[in-house]
């Protein structure tokens, strides 16, 4: 069914939410998903997701790419890269040169 404000979805566990776009993520199953600590605890959604499908979900497999590696995935963007940064100073660490 399509509102006005976007086309009505179901998830696999059954949550209902609209969305514009063809983008078939669930908010409440994102929301459930979201760590409570950690560097990915301050990332949006669609940033965890680039990082998790390439299998980055700590600061050192992080410190092994480059900004610009980085900015090429699906999902992150230049407004991403200072918390990026940040995490990975407070570790120590900093981006591949």
């Amino acid at each position: 069914m399509t509102t006005a404000k976007g086309k009505r979805r179901t998830c696999e566990k059954g949550h209902t939410f609209v969305k514009k776009s063809d983008c078939s993520t669930c908010p409440k199953c994102e929301a459930e998903r979201k760590p409570k600590e950690g560097f990915m605890s301050l990332l949006s959604a669609p940033v965890r997701r680039a990082l998790e499908a390439e299998g980055i979900t700590t600061l050192s497999k992080l410190a092994e790419y480059t900004e610009k590696e980085i900015l090429k995935l699906h999902g992150i963007g230049p407004s991403s890269m200072p918390t990026l940064r940040k995490s990975l100073e407070e570790e120590g660490l900093s981006f591949k040169a």
